[in-house]
């Protein structure tokens, strides 16, 4: 049900609603379904899987969120004269869990001084440590859109008692650190296109012993006798979702996990968005053993989930990063993604990045010692990342042409 928001946490009405007397009016949806895909669609830039309408409510429809994993979507939407021009992907959320933007600490604190955390809300894609919108706007209007998707949030943790409102691996960075949030600092590993032709043009660009092993590798799974496929939404079978869904299911469960995406959703989004889906299945003695599975927008590529049923030395490697690379490779591709933590990326090829988040806690009394905090952890991120930089396998000189 779409209900208007027009009272603040004090039950007056708030200046939400002066926005509609301008002709805007802020509604929150728990359901994406109550909103037309293409009037969603309209505002993703990229063409980004991950924040697509046919993505979100497929993870709705398919019970990947709700009462059940702690996620309760309540995404906020901006209309002007009936047209939508602005929206938030938002969740109230009742654990931590799938956010890759640990807060287990501010969490506890909260707990020792007698204060709830739980509930929060988080603007982020779920399970996914992915980059892309959290402030969805029409092209242009951006400048009146963006403060008023951040005041609704606000405003919608107090009403809802929330302990403060979480902007994950957004691509509004830069605005949202103008509007006295507080920032936090991680660190991830992409792999980036400079130009190559082929394969054998990256690996020209490493150090000879990590070009080396990248091959050897590669190599080790040819003379397993495995034989990959690389299927799109169009060409994956219900028996490939299947077994994907299997293999996922089983790598969760074995590494105590807890598996929330199901074939029925990964099927859900092969065939609402078949060319943005990458999945590579790996075969041996007419077996399928393992796969892994990507998403593609205009300009990047993203790693997601990994699975399998039998160890194969190097197969990891081969079905989620050296395939991932050779379909950037061929399709022009900018950026390759291929997930959260793995410092063994940096050896292939993969490249220490910076990433962002933003946080606004209601219980002004946390906000100087929880700057603080952050502060502190952007510096220790810094170090590290400059400590990775120096075992980098490409050629030396080679990445200071690309500066800028």
């Amino acid at each position: 049900m779409i209900t208007e928001i027009a009272r603040g946490v004090n039950g007056t009405c708030s200046s939400l609603m002066n926005w509609h007397n301008a002709g805007m009016q802020i509604e929150i949806i728990t359901q994406l379904n109550e909103v037309p895909a293409a009037a969603w669609n309209a505002l993703v830039q990229d063409n980004n899987p991950f924040v697509r309408h046919e993505f979100l409510s497929a993870l709705e429809t398919h019970g990947c969120v709700g009462k059940k994993f702690g996620w309760l979507p309540c995404h906020i939407l901006v209309y002007d004269a009936g047209e939508l021009i602005g929206a938030m992907p938002l969740y109230e959320k009742y654990n931590s869990y799938g956010e890759f933007v640990f807060d287990h600490a501010w969490a506890e604190a909260y707990k020792r001084y007698g204060l709830r955390y739980f509930p929060k809300l988080v603007s982020s894609v779920p399970y996914s440590p992915v980059s892309g919108q959290r402030l969805l706007a029409k092209t242009g209007m951006e400048k009146a859109v963006f403060p008023r998707l951040v005041h609704a949030a606000c405003e919608l943790a107090k009403t809802k008692q929330a302990s403060g409102v979480h902007w994950l691996f957004a691509n509004e960075q830069d605005w949202l650190e103008t509007q006295n949030l507080v920032t936090r600092h991680d660190c991830q590993y992409h792999w980036r296109n400079f130009h190559y032709q082929h394969f054998d043009a990256f690996l020209e660009t490493l150090q000879p012993k990590k070009r080396k092993n990248i091959k050897q590798e590669r190599r080790k799974v040819k003379e397993s006798g495995v034989t990959l496929r690389c299927l799109n939404g169009h060409t994956a079978c219900d028996q490939d979702w299947a077994r994907f869904a299997f293999f996922y299911q089983h790598t969760f469960e074995s590494k105590w996990g807890i598996p929330t995406l199901n074939e029925g959703f990964f099927k859900a989004v092969a065939k609402a968005l078949p060319e943005q889906v990458l999945l590579v299945m790996a075969d041996k003695d007419n077996e399928c053993i393992a796969g892994s599975l990507m998403y593609i927008s205009n300009t990047r590529l993203y790693g997601r989930h990994w699975g399998c049923v039998e160890y194969i030395d190097s197969l990891h490697f081969e079905a989620c990063y050296y395939q991932g690379i050779e379909y950037c490779i061929e399709h022009q591709l900018t950026l390759f993604e291929p997930g959260a933590q793995g410092e063994h990326k940096v050896a292939r090829g993969f490249i220490p990045t910076l990433t962002r988040s933003s946080h606004y806690l209601v219980e002004a009394g946390f906000r100087p010692a929880i700057k603080q905090h952050a502060q502190f952890e952007r510096r220790a991120v810094a170090d590290y990342m400059q400590e990775l930089k120096t075992h980098l396998p490409y050629r030396q000189g080679f990445l200071d042409a690309f500066k800028g």
